[in-house]
Parts: structure tokens; sequence; C-alpha cells
């Protein structure tokens, strides 16, 4: 089990301004950031991190909403990571999230739920690739 997991504030939350409110409410849980970056996705590259649902149908819409805005990404350091993040974001749809969650508090929609986070230690360890070099990591 992993001690670090991946996440990214989406283009809804930082767009309304949740961004900073998200960090603390990260930090507050215990978690440390060991990499972050404030970016941009293009199409393309969205497409790329989201290739593992580019047969579904709504990969396409996907695409469209996490290029359509900056977002923050970020690799966390806690024990049991992973599994405590997805506890601390909640469920993907806002109306099912436990209160307190990150999603309950900042999420509209399904489609616009405010972050990501890894599904599995090995995704974490890919997700986190894909945005930071070693040199950007502590």
């Amino acid at each position: 089990m992993s001690n670090r997991t991946f996440t990214m504030i989406k283009p809804d939350a930082t767009r309304k301004g949740d961004t900073g409110a998200i960090l603390d409410q990260i930090i507050k849980a215990g978690f440390a950031i060991k990499a972050m970056k404030w970016t941009k996705l293009t199409k393309e590259q969205a497409g790329l991190f989201y290739d593992i649902h580019r047969e579904r149908p709504f990969y396409g819409e996907l695409v469209d909403f996490m290029s359509s805005g900056p977002i923050v990404a970020a690799i966390l350091e806690k024990d049991n990571a992973v599994a405590d993040f997805r506890t601390l974001i909640g469920a993907t749809n806002p109306e099912q999230a436990a209160e307190g969650t990150i999603r309950k508090r900042f999420a509209a929609s399904v489609g616009e739920n405010a972050v990501h986070g890894s599904d599995s230690d090995e995704n974490a360890a890919i997700e986190g690739n894909f945005f930071f070099s070693s040199l950007e990591r502590f």
C-alpha cells in the first residue's frame, strides 16, 4: 500500500475560486503536498490523461470540460493515502457524498465534481508521473 496519491482540482472549482478552501481541507485532513502545479490541459493532454475512458459515452464531454480552464495537480502523502483521500473527496455524485466531504461542499454535479482522486496505488503513480518529473517532487 502506497502512502502517496494524486489529485486534481478541476476547472469548475478553480473557476469558482474554491482552490484555497479545497487545499485547506486536504491539509487539515493530514495530507502533505509533495508536488503541486497550476496548469491548463490542452484537449490532447486531457484526452491522454483520461484515455482509460476513451470508449465511454462521456469521454468527449470529459475532455472538453477538463481542458476548459486551469486545474491544480498535486501529489499528496499520508499513510493509506489513496483510500483516505477517496473518503475525503466523497462520492462522484455530490448528492450522494457524505457531509463534510470535498464534493459535498464544492461539487455541482457528477460532471462538475470539483476534484479528481486516484482510485488505486497503481493509478496514483501513473497519474502523478503524467504531471510531474522527479525534480518536481519532494
